[in-house]
């Protein structure tokens, strides 16, 4: 899958009427698709994420979908537990940091600029389409910097770089 096949399957889970899926659950389904997992379109692991958890305003959703979907694919590619999860680790280390130099931030609150856990701050946030602009943003981002991952060469030059 490229890059903008993966953002435009985000675009599409993402801006729904139904507003269905929130950024951990569309970044957790379209990086399972394009790693090849089993189960892609799952994204139950990440239906409490949402709203840097919860609607918390914790860390960026876009980021902990993609620490699911990433220590997924390291669990799936290294058999040495301790060596997958460091290679997890280490890839979303390097992609919070990236995250956090081109936004400025890496928790939900900081980067809508709203409180999303009261109801006057999260009908803000979806009569404002903040999720429209903002997090897809974010969500593209995130596909941008790890979609590509799904190469195994990509991987084994990702892996070389910790």
């Amino acid at each position: 899958m490229t890059e903008q096949e993966a953002i435009e399957l985000a675009r599409k889970t993402f801006i729904t009427e139904e507003n269905t899926h929130g950024c951990a659950e569309t970044t957790l389904i379209v990086l399972q698709q394009a790693f090849g997992l089993p189960g892609a379109t799952d994204s139950s692991p990440a239906m409490a994420l949402n709203g840097g958890l919860a609607w918390s305003g914790g860390p960026c959703g876009a980021l902990s979908g993609a620490a699911l979907a990433v220590g997924r694919l390291a669990g799936q590619r290294i058999a040495d537990h301790k060596e997958a999860k460091a290679a997890a680790r280490g890839i979303i280390a390097r992609l919070m940091a990236e995250f956090r130099a081109e936004f400025g931030h890496t928790e939900c609150r900081d980067l809508v600029g709203l409180d999303i856990s009261t109801a006057e701050g999260h009908a803000a946030f979806i009569e404002g389409q903040v999720w429209h602009t903002v997090c897809m943003a974010q969500i593209a981002f995130v596909l941008g910097k790890l979609v590509a991952l799904g190469d195994e060469h990509v991987w084994r030059e990702s892996l070389a770089e910790r």
